[in-house]
């Protein structure tokens, strides 16, 4: 399973009031620990922001 980076993730969002970006996911502080602290840990929330990947995986 390959790491994916906050990125290119639909959870990752811009909030215009603290002018940063942040992950909008609901999230225990088990699975945050987890995920902060195993270098090669996968986010098990990722869900990628391009709408064609599934298109060019059919292909």
């Amino acid at each position: 399973m390959a790491a994916f980076s906050c990125d290119t993730c639909v959870f990752y969002v811009y909030d215009d009031e603290t002018d940063q970006l942040y992950c909008d996911v609901e999230a225990d502080e088990d699975d945050m620990a987890r995920m902060f602290g195993d270098t090669n840990a996968v986010c098990p929330y990722y869900r990628s922001n391009d709408d064609y990947e599934i298109v060019r995986h059919q292909n």
